[in-house]
C-alpha cells in the first residue's frame, strides 16, 4: 500500500491545458518525504492537479515477519546492502501498472544533476525514483531496472530521500502551470549557463543603500542589458567554469 501525498482536486479544467506529471518514489524511510511535498510550490502543483507524487514504502515488500530489506554484502566489508528480492517485487508491482519514461536511482556515483537535466526531465510524464540507502542497492537491480543514475552533488547523504526531494522540486517547478509567472523559471540561474543577476525590491533607498537607477528607469531594453552584464560578471567571478562549458 503506497503512501499517497497527492492532493484531491478537480483536475478536469487543468488536464485540457497542462499535462499531468506523475512521480513515484521508492523509499525505506517514506516519512522523510512528507514535508517537502506538502508545502509551498510543490503543494500548489498537486492542488492544481499538474503534479502527482506517490511515495512507496519498500518495507511493504520486505521479507519475513520483520519485513527485511537489507543484508550483509558478499565479500565482507562494513555497511548493509538493499536486497534484490524486495526491490524486484516493488519494481515489478509498479511497472505492471504503468510505463515510466525514466527509472532513476539517486546515488553518489550518478550523473550530476544540472539545470539542463531538470529541464529535460520536466518534459516527461511518468518518472520512477529509487532512493538509495545503506551502502547502496544490489547491483543486479541497477542492471535490470534502472535507466538513469543521478547524483545531486559530490557528497554522501544518509539516504536518497533528500536527493529525491531536490530532484522533484527542480523538475516540478518547471512544469507549465506550476509557477504563477510562467517566465520566472526562464531567468533562474543556470538556465543560460549564467548565474542570475542581483535583484532588488522596495524601498529604493535603505539606510543609504540605493537600488541601481537603471532598474527604476522603465527602459526595458536597458534593464535587460544591465541584467545580462551583471549575470556575466557574477558568473566570471563565482563560477567561471560555467563559461568554459
Amino acid at each position: 500500500m503506497a503512501l499517497n501525498f497527492a492532493f484531491s482536486a478537480d483536475y478536469s479544467n487543468f488536464s485540457l491545458q497542462f499535462k499531468i506529471m506523475r512521480i513515484d518514489i521508492i523509499s525505506v524511510v517514506p516519512a522523510l518525504l512528507e514535508s517537502p511535498f506538502e508545502h509551498s510550490i510543490m503543494k500548489r502543483a498537486q492542488d492544481k492537479g499538474i503534479l502527482s507524487v506517490h511515495v512507496h514504502n519498500l518495507r511493504q515488500f520486505g521479507l519475513g515477519k520483520h519485513q527485511q530489506v537489507d543484508d550483509y554484502q558478499y565479500g565482507g566489508g562494513a555497511g548493509m546492502v538493499m536486497m534484490v528480492e524486495p526491490l524486484s517485487k516493488c519494481f515489478d508491482h509498479l511497472l505492471a501498472q504503468r510505463q515510466y519514461d525514466e527509472v532513476i536511482y539517486l546515488t553518489p556515483d550518478g550523473e550530476r544533476l544540472h539545470q539542463g537535466l531538470s529541464n529535460q526531465l520536466s518534459l516527461k510524464e511518468n518518472l520512477l525514483l529509487l532512493c538509495g540507502h545503506y551502502k547502496g542497492v544490489d547491483e543486479r537491480i541497477r542492471e535490470k531496472y534502472i535507466t538513469r543514475d543521478i547524483s545531486i552533488g559530490d557528497f554522501v547523504l544518509s539516504g536518497g530521500e533528500l536527493a529525491a526531494a531536490v530532484l522533484v522540486d527542480s523538475i516540478g517547478r518547471l512544469i507549465p502551470g506550476v509557477l504563477n509567472d510562467e517566465t520566472s523559471a526562464l531567468f533562474d540561474s543556470f538556465q543560460d549557463q549564467l548565474l542570475a543577476p542581483p535583484v532588488y525590491t522596495r524601498p529604493a533607498d535603505y539606510e543609504g543603500m540605493q537600488v541601481p537607477p537603471i532598474l527604476l528607469s522603465g527602459n526595458d531594453g536597458a534593464i535587460n542589458e544591465w541584467r545580462y552584464q551583471q549575470s556575466l560578471q557574477r558568473t566570471k567571478a563565482r563560477r567561471p567554469d560555467l563559461l568554459e562549458d
